[in-house]
């Protein structure tokens, strides 16, 4: 019997020593090191001594306009540190007001001429504002007077969209800037289709050019246009910008005609292909260096751009085209007399 219990206290023990004996002590894990995240750096806050630029807008201008002028020069403010607002006119109090450093101007004029003594710390910039010249605190975003980069682009663009280069322009007769832009459009249309070898009915040379007399009536424009487009098959046609009045291009638009000039009549006249007219705001960020620095009296020259392109008329392709030669001639790398 004493044998028995023993033998059983030793199995027992050997039990108990075989379940526990294996066991592995649990190890802690490891405490995670928070990682170090920067911080974005902080936004200057305008505050009331930061300097002022303010953009004076019509209140009845076009919306996308509006929006498109207030983006640009609340871009440039952010960029330079400045506050920007926005008004439908200047105030002696706007005046008053000591951080106030630069006015943008759009027409109506609300008076930078009268104002811009009274203020001599303020920069103006008057943007196609009719009789405001630049000097003093004043600078000028003058009208765009080139006549030879127009015409050369139409003449290009009208190429390469008329079958056959079946193109023309009208022109007023003895006007020495119209024969320069006669001899630009001739250029641009033998830049895009170098000799330009058609197949022309009854010996027609193109492009097609007619001359208006000086003291002819303006209301007989329309048959001059007639004897391009009917006698002379012409498919595109660029009008010397002092001959396109509204009505005239107006009626060529219902002949079946191309068209593109400088300034489009509205309603929208049939196959306006597009406007070759100066980029008021590219101007208004070359001239904001100059305003913030304090330097006045400049007379700041529009680049052109293109507006008002039909996508079913000149597709995306060769819109591209048509743009990279008008950086090119705005670079001065092509030149308009010289094709």
């Amino acid at each position: 019997m004493r044998v028995k219990q023993t033998l059983f206290v030793i199995l027992f023990v050997a039990i108990l020593t075989a379940c526990g004996g294996s066991e592995t002590p649990e190890v802690a894990a490891p405490t995670a090191v928070p990682s170090h995240t920067p911080l974005p750096p902080a936004t200057p806050i305008p505050t009331l001594s930061t300097p002022l630029a303010l953009l004076i807008l019509p209140p009845d201008m076009d919306q996308a306009a509006s929006d498109l002028y207030q983006k640009t020069v609340y871009d440039l403010a952010l960029a330079s540190g400045y506050r920007f607002q926005v008004r439908n006119g200047i105030t002696p109090e706007d005046l008053a007001d000591p951080t106030l450093k630069v006015v943008i101007a759009l027409p109506p004029d609300p008076g930078v001429a009268s104002y811009a003594p009274t203020a001599p710390n303020v920069q103006f910039l008057a943007v196609n504002i009719p009789d405001v010249t630049a000097g003093g605190n004043i600078s000028v975003l003058a009208p765009n007077t080139q006549v030879e980069l127009p015409a050369f682009l139409a003449g290009y663009t009208l190429a390469m969209l008329v079958n056959e280069y079946h193109i023309g322009m009208l022109y007023p007769e003895g006007d020495a800037n119209a024969v320069a832009a006669v001899n630009a459009f001739n250029n641009g249309m033998r830049y895009y289709c170098g000799l330009c070898e058609g197949v022309y009915i009854d010996l027609i040379s193109y492009p097609a050019i007619l001359a208006i007399p000086a003291n002819e009536d303006p209301a007989k424009y329309g048959g001059y246009a007639n004897v391009l487009i009917n006698d002379n098959r012409v498919g595109g046609l660029y009008i010397y910008p002092s001959l396109a009045s509204d009505d005239l291009l107006s009626y060529v638009g219902t002949q079946g005609a191309l068209l593109i000039g400088i300034s489009r009549p509205e309603p929208r006249p049939g196959g306006w292909v597009m406007t070759i007219t100066p980029d008021t705001v590219k101007a208004i960020q070359s001239a904001w260096p100059q305003l913030i620095a304090g330097q006045g009296g400049q007379n700041v020259q529009s680049p052109l751009g293109l507006a008002d392109v039909d996508p079913n008329i000149l597709s995306e392709g060769k819109l591209r085209l048509v743009q990279e030669t008008l950086d090119a001639l705005v670079a001065g790398r092509i030149l308009t007399s010289n094709p």
